[in-house]
């Protein structure tokens, strides 16, 4: 039992961390100088417009009904009653909401909480303790709350994800089909660990772990990449999306990393549209 119980919580740590570095999975391996999304920053554009692809899974539209219009109403009206207190980010902090990635430019950034992602990844879904608060630097200091990222269980199925938030009004995704380097694990992606060793070999494009330097993958234009991401056919905008090169290159493959997610924007319009977009505020 004491053995089974230690290898539980491990796996939890595991799946917990991945909130926490949330943001490298969004758009680490994008650190760019110009995204197609059009915002700034090396981090490229947390939370800007996710697109389908080899990388990104989403769940498919549904029909609207006026009974998944009124569940919109009643999360957008439930997130905006209990996550309001959090318009002070210092009462994030307080509550266990850690900010993730500070120092490095972002469009939004994401104050992830630990043990709320670990009840997100058991299944204990609650509209008032999301696993990460989603949030604005303000131009002269503190931040400005735009809204939250739910979680869900990588098994969840789209009749289960549909029942937290309907498909109808937005889309949960899931990245998938990822590449990473001979040398760097699942967990250093999910502790945010880019500089994470490699062998120095793999490519003549990769830099020395933690060091920053241009990369140009197919088709992406020139963009900013740091530790093993310097080398463009690895991470999660690589150009490796499939087992068959990715063994060719030495790398491991994973068919997906991290569960499914959702952001939700309350706080910059009543318009349900608007709160359940892809795109940041």
């Amino acid at each position: 039992m004491k053995k089974h119980l230690t290898v539980l919580l491990v796996a939890i740590t595991l799946i917990v961390t991945a909130a926490v570095s949330h943001a490298v999975a969004h758009d680490m391996d994008d650190m760019d100088s110009g995204s197609d999304s059009g915002g700034t920053g090396a981090m490229g554009q947390m939370g800007a417009h996710m697109k389908m692809g080899d990388h990104m899974t989403m769940t498919e539209s549904r029909p609207m009904t006026p009974a998944d219009t009124q569940r919109g109403e009643q999360i957008i009206a439930t997130m905006r009653a209990k996550l309001t207190k959090y318009e002070d980010y210092k009462v994030a902090i307080a509550d266990g909401y850690v900010p993730y990635m500070e120092s490095v430019p972002q469009d939004i950034y994401h104050f992830a909480n630990r043990s709320a992602t670990a009840s997100e990844y058991m299944g204990d879904f609650d509209l008032a303790r999301p696993g990460s608060l989603l949030y604005e630097k303000k131009t002269f200091g503190g931040y400005k709350l735009v809204g939250a990222m739910y979680d869900a269980p990588a098994a969840d199925t789209p009749e289960q994800l549909d029942a937290l938030i309907p498909l109808s009004l937005s889309h949960w995704h899931a990245h998938t089909n990822i590449c990473l380097p001979n040398g760097v694990t699942e967990a250093d992606v999910m502790n945010g660990n880019v500089a994470a060793r490699m062998r120095p070999d793999i490519s003549s494009a990769a830099r020395a772990p933690g060091e920053f330097g241009r990369g140009s993958g197919a088709g992406d234009g020139e963009r900013m990449r740091v530790g093993y991401l310097a080398d463009p056919r690895f991470g999660f905008t690589g150009t490796i999306s499939n087992q068959a090169d990715c063994e060719a290159a030495d790398g491991n493959f994973h068919k997906q990393i991290f569960g499914w997610m959702i952001h939700v924007y309350p706080f910059t319009s009543e318009d349900l549209k608007v709160a359940f977009s892809l795109a940041a505020p």
